[in-house]
């Protein structure tokens, strides 16, 4: 997975947080049109807002699905998901039920990312396994889970968990278990020039960011 094109495509520039107004996530879509984001990751409450107002532009509207916890039942995740689809979402980064994970029912576990796949609509999903909670044998197993489960990308964490940022060493062993034709997306504290190129190195092809201006900004942009 080599570097290609603009540093900035590789950028999900995300707000998530509990308290964005809608004058936040105006800006926040303002600055991925000036730095040319591969997209903007918000909550679904705003899609149809962020749909307005890039409408004209190339940058792609990424939600989330069951999150932060994934604990939510499948059928409110699939609803989450075409819903999202048709205010504009693009790109769908759904919580994997981590409980369900636990428990090693990995029947359930890809059944459900299969049904949130067939309700996005053949859009690009990304399912987040949270690895701050797993460990190495488990991470490699939700790889299996992810390169069955027909959906495009595994990501690495919510960001919500304190203290469980995204390693290089999480991106490394993911890298090494994922299907060629899947994708990587890294997230979880990352908020420097230097730990952003380390996860791209180690394998990322997308980072989940809410420091892209303050990357950007380093870079000389």
């Amino acid at each position: 997975m080599g570097l290609e094109g603009k540093l900035s495509k590789y950028i999900d520039h995300t707000l998530l947080k509990p308290s964005a107004t809608k004058k936040d996530i105006e800006i926040l879509c303002n600055q991925a049109i000036k730095y040319d984001f591969k997209s903007v990751c918000v909550n679904p409450v705003y899609v149809s807002l962020c749909s307005n107002v890039l409408n004209k532009s190339n940058i792609k509207i990424c939600t989330v699905v069951g999150f932060p916890l994934g604990a939510n039942k499948s059928i409110q995740k699939c609803a989450e998901a075409s819903i999202a689809i048709d205010e504009g979402a693009k790109e769908i980064d759904m919580v994997m039920n981590i409980g369900s994970f636990k428990d090693k029912d990995y029947e359930f576990v890809l059944s459900e990312i299969q049904s949130i796949v067939l309700s996005s609509k053949k859009n690009i999903v990304k399912v987040i396994i949270e690895t701050g909670l797993l460990n190495k044998s488990e991470i490699i197993r939700a790889c299996n889970i992810v390169n069955d489960s027909g959906a495009h990308f595994i990501k690495t964490s919510t960001g919500f968990i304190q203290g469980n940022n995204t390693t290089v060493e999480d991106i490394e062993l993911i890298n090494k278990h994922m299907a060629s034709n899947k994708k990587i997306k890294a997230s979880g504290g990352i908020k420097t020039l230097s730990e952003f190129n380390n996860m791209l190195e180690a394998g990322a092809d997308r980072i989940g960011t809410s420091s892209g201006v303050k990357i950007m900004r380093e870079i000389g942009n």
